[in-house]
């Protein structure tokens, strides 16, 4: 089991991890907690984050040490990230209790964020959501990553897409602030448009505050990338990943949303409210494939 742990300015241990922390990058001045090790599914043939973690659930004291310590060390940040993969899998009875804990013990934190796979979204009931909301969970953050059923089901995410959008559903009518990640390039060449048209649809009808557009970049070790390596999984050109991209925001019709396709990986960074700057956002995408806007070279690529 690898230990990473975070140092104080005077070198005493105030953070101490089970493996590499993975965490979105808005949640960059957040307090990480990990609670979880890994991701309880962890079958995703395109994801590399977890593949050398066996997924457990940390102890309580475990997580309580990383609290106190944070409660010494960074008085100053008022966000919490619950770590790894799967923190909404733990019972109601612990994520309360821990959720008590950080109001406790960090009272300037005001906002508790957490990825959230959809079986667990869906194990809890719309009133446990509802009480975590109340202790101070305010965003969960969902990975669709396709909107085809064909698609999900090749990448074995464990997910249809109407299991996905009752998740969301679920997360939307408790108040939480939802966002959503998905996948450009995941299609592969056959399926590009298919699956950034239902991705559009998709993402729609989960009703996101925010849509955060990646761009597969295989990894080595992956079952996906192994399929690259075999030629058995062709990606799509930049110029294509710019039409999946035109495609599935042409395809978006949920209104008053945050639209960012400005992550490392993406040939095109862009960013703007839905649907008001739809118009602009599709007439940069029109402009980058006509060649009048420069794209992010490969080598400056990155997950």
């Amino acid at each position: 089991m690898q230990s990473n742990e975070v140092f104080g300015p005077f070198g005493d241990t105030i953070m101490n991890y089970d493996g590499n922390i993975i965490r979105p990058p808005s949640e960059a001045d957040s307090i990480i907690l990990q609670v979880t090790v890994g991701c309880s599914h962890n079958h995703c043939t395109f994801c590399g984050a977890y593949k050398d973690k066996q997924f457990r659930i940390r102890s309580d004291e475990e997580i309580a040490e990383n609290i106190s310590f944070a409660a010494r060390y960074c008085t100053r940040q008022r966000k919490v990230f619950l770590a790894d993969g799967d923190a909404l899998i733990l019972s109601q009875k612990r994520l309360t209790a821990l959720f008590h804990q950080i109001r406790t013990r960090l009272p300037q934190v005001r906002r508790i964020s957490l990825y959230g796979n959809a079986k667990a979204i869906r194990s809890k009931s719309l009133e446990q959501l509802r009480e975590l909301k109340e202790l101070g969970l305010d965003r969960i953050y969902m990975g669709l990553e396709s909107g085809d059923d064909v698609v999900l089901t090749r990448v074995r995410k464990g997910e249809t897409a109407a299991s996905m959008i009752s998740a969301a559903r679920k997360v939307a009518q408790a108040g939480i602030f939802l966002s959503v990640t998905v996948l450009l390039g995941l299609g592969g060449r056959k399926l590009s448009l298919q699956h950034a048209r239902q991705t559009g649809r998709v993402v729609s009808e989960m009703v996101p505050r925010q849509i955060a557009a990646l761009t597969l970049m295989p990894l080595a070790g992956t079952i996906l990338g192994d399929q690259v390596e075999d030629g058995t999984f062709l990606l799509p050109d930049a110029l294509s990943i710019l039409k999946e991209l035109q495609e599935m925001v042409t395809f978006i019709t949920c209104d008053k949303v945050q639209f960012m396709a400005n992550h490392a990986s993406n040939y095109l960074p862009i960013s703007g409210r839905l649907g008001r700057d739809k118009v602009a956002i599709l007439a940069t995408i029109d402009q980058a494939m006509g060649g009048k806007i420069s794209l992010i070279p490969e080598s400056y690529r990155a997950l």
